[in-house]
């Protein structure tokens, strides 16, 4: 059985922001999205250069090592991004977050850095793939914040890691598919202002892909979107 993955991006800058600074790529294999961090114009640039780096990797012949491949791509676009802050220092500090999957044979390589996630929903049950690399997320591990705090928290957005040139340890790992199963990415402009079972019910109500990704992008609107919000919709579909 031969699996291909269909999918539909959507994306806006919110209601507060001046510009976008998230970034997405919907590829034959390969599907990315990056939020930049860094203010106008450095995360937008940081997110760009990522997604960029990574798209390569959908023109490229499938190899054995799917994760690997990926990986060096964001090595790549990290020693890109550490070029930039040396030429201007205008972008010190820059970075992005990203969130990838690539399609390999009956099985995805997962990767994230920061607090953009993947999730799948299965059978009609929604899990989160990726872990935040975030202070909360951290205290989350600890058992000093529930998951609904962590959501409520000022410092939420607050990343313990991303790509911007210097070290970072991307999380990684190969999950089966099957027919039928849903992912969706996005950036924490959704996941901080729309409720995770709104999210799981707004992806079992909508077939259609285009119509899902643009209702998640208006649930964020209708809670202020203080935040850029990006979202891809992607189903596994036999060949």
């Amino acid at each position: 059985m031969t699996f291909v993955i269909r999918a539909v991006a959507a994306t806006d800058q919110g209601l507060v922001r001046s510009n976008n600074e998230d970034a997405v790529f919907v590829g034959r294999r390969l599907l990315v999205v990056a939020d930049g961090i860094g203010g106008l114009p450095a995360g937008e640039l940081a997110s760009d250069i990522v997604v960029r780096a990574l798209s390569e990797v959908d023109d490229a012949p499938a190899g054995d090592e799917p994760l690997q491949d990926v990986i060096a791509a964001l090595e790549t676009a990290n020693r890109q991004i550490e070029a930039e802050v040396d030429a201007d220092p205008a972008c010190a500090g820059m970075g992005t977050t990203v969130t990838a999957l690539l399609l390999a044979g009956d099985r995805v390589a997962a990767l994230n850095v920061g607090d953009s996630r993947c999730y799948l929903l299965r059978d009609g049950e929604l899990a989160q793939l990726t872990r935040d690399d975030t202070y909360v997320q951290a205290l989350v591990d600890q058992g000093v914040l529930s998951r609904e705090d962590a959501r409520r928290h000022p410092q939420r957005a607050l990343v313990t890691q991303a790509v911007q040139g210097g070290d970072f340890r991307p999380a990684g790992r190969m999950i089966p598919i099957r027919e039928g199963d849903r992912f969706l990415m996005c950036s924490d402009g959704l996941t901080d202002y729309v409720e995770e079972d709104v999210i799981a019910a707004t992806l079992r109500e909508h077939d259609d892909r285009k119509t899902c990704a643009g209702e998640l992008v208006q649930r964020t609107l209708e809670n202020g979107a203080p935040d850029n919000v990006t979202v891809v919709v992607a189903d596994v579909c036999t060949a």
